[in-house]
């Protein structure tokens, strides 16, 4: 979203119906793994899905037209994606957008009115909007504010929870992303505080580690901590794996499509978990990636894993 992802849904919040307008051209993003995707989820008229990371509506849309008849709830809590919901809901009457974190998944669901639902999917990536957003501050290659929320209505961003976090914990959350050079980088952050820019934390990490000589650029898993960080991404990736599964109905799916080890290793474990339980079947023992084709057309989509938990009970089960 990925979560995506993090603070609850406000008690207030509720579905809303938005007016449509038109979508610009760089808000456009090309969802990653449809296809399979629609496969697993198997959309049908008269079926309820919950798309959990709504995004730029990529996913929602392609279950709603594959299956005319069915409801589609879009849930996100970027104030942005409400433009791409309000085009859906304009041209589907089944469709209906939903402000929130899917941390609170059972109070979403409550609050909708639908007590369990055939599909449930979560993309956990940013949306390639956010991503070339300077002024969103997750971008690596365009300067912008260090912000990184996923909401930028709430929490605080990352400039100031890299204030506040000591050394160590800076550290740490490095270290949980992988970073292997993680206490250099703390120290270094740490000695350049405040950092008031995505060009300041990037130069940061550029002074441990030395300019870029591959493909990936040396701040990606710095990026990527902080902002899983500033978003509480992994407490509300493990409120829904907990909450989900026993939202679905007997058949249903839960598709997750993860884009590192951070998402994924929680997912796999969880889905492991329940499905040596008679009630859940895992489908994808391995995850499922992009083929080539897609890798090619759409290149951040090359570390997409998509893993399927399918509720027993259905037809043919």
């Amino acid at each position: 979203m990925a979560l995506a992802l993090s603070a609850p849904l406000p008690s207030g919040a509720s579905t809303r119906r938005l007016r449509a307008r038109p979508l610009m051209s760089d808000e456009i993003h090309r969802p990653v793994l449809v296809a399979e995707t629609l496969r697993r989820l198997a959309p049908r008229a008269g079926g309820r899905y919950l798309d959990g990371t709504f995004g730029r509506g990529g996913h929602a849309r392609a279950i709603l037209a594959a299956a005319p008849g069915s409801e589609v709830i879009g849930l996100d809590r970027d104030p942005e994606a409400e433009a791409a919901a309000a085009a859906l809901t304009a041209v589907h009457p089944g469709f209906r957008f939903l402000a929130g974190d899917f941390a609170d998944l059972p109070g979403v669901l409550d609050r909708a009115g639908w007590d369990r639902v055939d599909g449930l999917l979560l993309d956990l990536g940013v949306a390639s909007p956010q991503l070339d957003d300077a002024a969103r501050g997750f971008s690596l290659r365009r300067n912008g504010p260090l912000d990184m929320r996923m909401d930028p209505r709430r929490g605080e961003p990352a400039s100031e929870l890299l204030d506040h976090l000591d050394e160590r914990e800076i550290a740490s959350l490095l270290h949980r992303s992988g970073e292997r050079r993680s206490r250099a980088i703390a120290r270094r952050i740490a000695a350049r505080r405040p950092l008031r820019t995505t060009r300041e934390l990037r130069g940061a990490v550029i002074a441990v580690t030395g300019p870029r000589r591959g493909r990936i650029d040396p701040a990606t898993r710095t990026f990527l901590a902080v902002r899983r960080a500033v978003n509480r991404e992994d407490e509300a990736l493990a409120a829904v794996l907990a909450a989900g599964p026993g939202r679905l109905r007997p058949g249903g799916a839960m598709v997750v499509i993860a884009y590192h080890s951070g998402e994924d290793g929680p997912v796999k474990r969880r889905f492991r978990e329940l499905g040596r339980t008679a009630d859940f079947v895992v489908e994808t023992r391995r995850p499922v990636r992009p083929d080539e084709r897609e890798r090619k057309a759409n290149p951040r989509s090359r570390s997409a894993r998509l893993r399927v938990l399918r509720r027993a009970g259905g037809e043919g089960s």
